[in-house]
């Protein structure tokens, strides 16, 4: 009997994702194991593997295809022995449309939500009963994928002169984008009502859009100078989540400037001193492997700081699982650092190596960007002196790290040069005082400059 391959959840959280690539082709074998298809989710790219083998018959999604919803079939599995053109066309396949039929009473069936359709209106002919409806053929129905509807309706596209390319001649998102660029399918004017109608009195006005509203943003700018870009799960996620965060949680900041002086030099001795691997140093060690480090150690030492909040209770960690915002083309992902308090400097060092250059393919696994007790995000790389970041819930901490640079300060009454480097604590004062934010970047900055102290 066939078997319908399902778009998977690949996190506990995941109600859609983004079919991005097929690796199997209808016709090849398949076997238990075997990658099918590549899945984009808010945050990474996930590979689906076969749990059967067989045939793949037909393909139900087409690559490219945005936001299906999880346990929606997406292709068809033969089994061994089964007629491959039977599969097709039976189990999990769509049916294809019918030939015109007389009018019934009874309702045309409901498309499937795989391929939930626009209907293209037009006038009805003379003499033709008000109450047909008017797909009751199925010749004006144009298949097309939700997202393409969408930035169809956006950009003033006729998605019915629009030709799919998905299965069954479906209109996905690509070829939107495309008759976008080349100006094609532009919607026409509404049809004018029948001369015929009877004068009505005038529909009161509409309430105006709000401001925000993507259509009354558009009319601000001239036609033809912008380009619709749609927003990917990533944006759309960081989005929400950075909203709600600063809208519902209440924050303030603790900022102080750390002497990195002594970390430097140490740093320098460290890698100096790193055993070779294949040809290559085993480890280099980088200022933010301090950091992470450092608020990992001052988060044991102040234990009340390391805590989530809930409506019900205080969640208190006994670990520091400490995010490291990694910078992605269109977004961010913080890969976390578990039970980092107990790890070397150079297990740090290796790890967060690992979890950029893996966050940048978007390889990453849920169970390695979700959850965590706080995080650093590090702009000293691209020369920001001071910054502020957002709480990203369920943490109650983040720490913002500036450059370091050498800076005049006055000590014992004379004005010496030293290397400093500005770091800015944001606290959700739901969970955490002022005083108790004080102290734990006061003992992460006691770490930062005696930094021999996170070596024993």
């Amino acid at each position: 009997m066939p078997t319908n391959i399902l778009m998977p959840a690949l996190s506990p959280t995941m109600e859609k994702g983004n079919l991005a690539k097929w690796l199997k082709k209808e016709g090849d074998s398949v076997k238990a194991g075997d990658v099918l298809a590549e899945i984009e989710t808010d945050k990474a790219t996930m590979e689906v593997e076969a749990v059967d083998e067989g045939t793949l018959a037909r393909i139900l999604v087409a690559e490219g295809t945005a936001d299906v919803a999880v346990n929606t079939p997406i292709a068809v599995l033969a089994g061994e022995g089964e007629d491959v053109a039977a599969a097709a066309g039976g189990a999990g396949a769509a049916p294809a449309p019918q030939p015109a039929a007389a009018p019934k009473a009874e309702a045309a069936p409901a498309p499937r939500p795989s391929e939930r359709t626009s209907e293209a209106t037009s006038p009805a002919p003379a003499g033709a009963p008000a109450a047909q409806p008017a797909a009751a053929s199925g010749a004006n129905r144009i298949f097309s994928s939700p997202l393409a509807r969408r930035i169809a309706r956006e950009a003033g596209i006729d998605i019915a002169k629009v030709e799919g390319t998905g299965p069954r001649g479906r209109v996905i998102q690509r070829d939107v984008e495309a008759a976008v660029k080349a100006g094609t399918a532009k919607a026409g004017a509404p049809a004018a009502a029948p001369a015929a109608a009877p004068t009505a009195a005038p529909a009161p006005k509409a309430a105006p859009a709000p401001a925000t509203s993507d259509e009354a943003i558009l009319k601000l700018f001239e036609p033809g100078s912008y380009d619709l870009v749609p927003h990917d799960g990533m944006r759309k996620t960081i989005a929400r989540r950075l909203g709600e965060s600063n809208l519902q949680v209440p924050t303030f900041y603790l900022t102080v400037d750390c002497d990195i002086g002594a970390l430097m030099k140490l740093r320098e001795e460290i890698n100096a001193a790193a055993p070779a691997k294949d040809g290559k140093p085993a480890y280099k060690i980088s200022v933010n492997d301090f950091v992470i480090k450092a608020l990992a150690l001052a988060l044991q030492r102040i234990p009340d700081c390391n805590v989530s909040w809930t409506e019900g209770a205080m969640v208190k960690h006994r670990h520091s699982d400490v995010g490291i915002a990694v910078a992605l083309p269109g977004g961010l992902i913080t890969p976390i650092v578990r039970k980092a308090e107990t790890k070397s400097l150079s297990a740090i060092a290796n790890e967060a190596k690992d979890y950029a250059a893996r966050a940048r393919a978007r390889k990453l696994k849920p169970e390695e960007y979700q959850g965590g007790t706080t995080a650093v995000s590090n702009l000293g790389m691209y020369g920001m002196k001071h910054f502020t970041a957002i709480i990203n819930p369920p943490h109650a901490t983040i720490l913002a790290v500036g450059a370091g640079e050498p800076r005049a300060v006055v000590r014992g009454g004379e004005i010496k040069v030293v290397q400093q480097m500005t770091c800015t604590l944001s606290c959700d004062h739901r969970a955490i005082d002022g005083a108790l934010g004080a102290e734990l970047l006061a003992a992460f900055r006691d770490l930062i400059e005696k930094p021999m102290s996170m070596l024993v």
